[in-house]
């Protein structure tokens, strides 16, 4: 869709590229009113900073709204595809354009998805929901309304527990107020044309896309409380394959609802959201940024609106963009096209019975049953895939404790370093497998044991072949690792009469200089025993 620099229409192209401009704030500002947008105050300038003690008597008060794209291969209401990164409009049919006469018809996977996000997250589905119209203007919206649902969401009443890396140990729970299904809009493309200082450009591939709109009850009290939140969520949203939460293309996308309020007083202040969030660490910052300067405002005797801002990046400051509608500014009403959800108990019983292990169960079952600490079962766990990959190992004849050290130490440190995920390792869990038993059995050394490792990552060989074609075998004959002990005591006899003398740390020197003899090859203990029995002789 095209319109023009007098606000006209001008035609709306179904493929190919969709060339579109849409009014400016300053050529909106009198017809805003009429959707509520209202007056606009100028950016504020950058705050200097409160001191800790004011910020002290203020409380934070912060709830999440995420959107996630469900990972569908069509979209919500047709057959179009949901896949990103096609060609611009190609992906389009009169259904998500919007076009008079097309009827929709709701996806049955993206409901499945939907109900199984539900389910993780400790919602209770209801047996009937409702799909309604929201209705507001916007060029990325060809329909004049988006297909949402209000007064009878899918779920409600869910949580999901946090642990921010500040307060380790530390559960908290965050409420989930509701989960609900709507269509994603178009995107509009502001950038990266020749003619973009004049005009913006729209891509419908995305509208229509199926959506899940999370939120959570106003918990968070921290921006860090936020940020582990959105952790939390990701995690079991990719556990669970309801998302590739890929934010780079938008598969995940939150506001933030951000108010404060003295500390003691249960009313609620006047709240703010926060939009464009890219990122969990643009999150923080922004909601860092907005309590300090809603605290600002009211210790100055000002009163904070109710308003959407926008996070910028650039200045590292939020900017009001409109004042915040409410629920009856969009004139929801039942979609009269679409016949109300029924969820049934057979469909429940078919999604709980694909639902994976989630990451708090399989963390605490790490613990227990591998005897991993609290901290190696959270990083094991991280992914789906990682916490596979440790347990495949195991499950090959690792001990648990070594496989967790193992893959946190030498495999994801080599992986992070080549820049690939636990899918694409080079090394298998069996091949880990037999490294860790080359080790633990004694056959070769610790030290011996991270070439081996290394050399099996890189060209995939068998650990035994590289150990035996290496020399990497650990030196078990007695009589060998004793001549060895007996030479470097003869060569530093300097060293030999400071341990005599009660010198105690010289010894890891002497132990040192056996095993550079012995190329690292020597049995530790042997060489431990021996050479305190041959210094005790002497």
């Amino acid at each position: 869709m095209n319109i023009g620099d007098d606000g006209s229409a001008h035609g709306i192209m179904v493929r190919g590229p969709a060339a579109a401009r849409y009014p400016r704030p300053g050529e909106l500002r009198a017809a805003a009113e009429c959707y509520n947008f209202g007056s606009m105050a100028r950016p504020e300038t950058t705050l200097t900073g409160l001191s800790t003690e004011i910020l002290a008597r203020y409380e934070p008060v912060i709830g999440i709204e995420t959107h996630v794209q469900l990972k569908t291969a069509s979209k919500i209401f047709c057959a179009c595809s949901a896949q990103f990164g096609d060609a611009p409009n190609h992906n389009t049919c009169p259904v998500c354009l919007g076009l008079p006469g097309a009827l929709p018809t709701l996806n049955q996977r993206a409901l499945e998805l939907a109900v199984k996000a539900a389910l993780a997250l400790n919602c209770t589905v209801h047996e009937f929901a409702r799909f309604a119209r929201k209705n507001y203007f916007y060029p990325d919206l060809p329909k004049g309304y988006q297909i949402s649902m209000f007064e009878l969401p899918l779920a409600t009443g869910g949580w999901l527990e946090i642990e921010p890396a500040a307060a380790a140990g530390n559960v908290k729970r965050v409420g989930i107020t509701r989960l609900h299904m709507e269509d994603d809009a178009a995107k509009n493309m502001h950038e990266g044309f020749a003619d973009s200082t004049r005009s913006s450009y729209i891509d419908f591939n995305r509208g229509g896309v199926p959506l899940i709109e999370i939120v959570s009850e106003p918990d968070m009290r921290t921006p860090e409380e936020a940020h582990a939140y959105l952790d939390a969520l990701k995690q079991v949203l990719l556990y669970t394959e309801v998302s590739d939460c890929n934010m780079e293309e938008g598969s995940l996308r939150c506001d933030a609802n951000v108010s404060v309020r003295p500390r003691g007083q249960e009313k609620f202040g006047t709240k703010a959201e926060v939009k464009n969030l890219n990122s969990f660490r643009y999150l923080e910052h922004a909601l860092e940024y907005e309590i300090e300067r809603q605290i600002q405002l009211i210790e100055s005797g000002g009163r904070v609106a109710q308003e959407t801002r926008l996070w910028n990046v650039a200045a590292g400051r939020t900017e009001p963009m409109r004042s915040k509608e409410m629920a009856h500014d969009y004139r929801y009403f039942p979609e009269p096209d679409l016949l109300p959800v029924r969820v049934t108990g057979s469909l429940i019983a078919a999604v709980r019975r694909e639902m994976p292990e989630l990451p708090s169960a399989r963390r605490a079952r790490f613990a227990s049953e591998y005897g991993v600490t609290p901290y190696d079962a959270s990083v094991l766990t991280a992914t789906r895939g990682l916490a596979d990959y440790f347990e495949t190992t195991v499950r090959a004849g690792a001990p648990g404790k070594s496989a967790a050290n193992w893959i946190q130490t030498e495999l994801l440190r080599r992986l992070n370093a080549a820049g690939l995920e636990i899918d694409k390792s080079p090394i298998a869990p069996a091949a880990l497998a037999e490294v860790i038993a080359l080790v633990e059995k004694g056959d070769v050394t610790a030290t011996s044991g991270k070439a081996i490792f290394a050399k099996v990552f890189e060209t995939g060989r068998s650990a035994a072949e590289i150990a035996a074609a290496d020399g990497h075998r650990q030196i078990q004959d007695t009589g060998e690792i004793e001549r060895a002990c007996r030479d470097v005591i003869e060569k530093n006899p300097e060293q030999a009469a400071k341990f005599r003398a009660g010198n105690e740390g010289v010894f890891k020197f002497l132990v040192g200089q056996v095993m550079r003899a012995t190329k690292g090859q020597a049995n530790p203990q042997a060489v431990n025993d021996t050479l305190r029995r041959l210094l005790a002789a002497s």
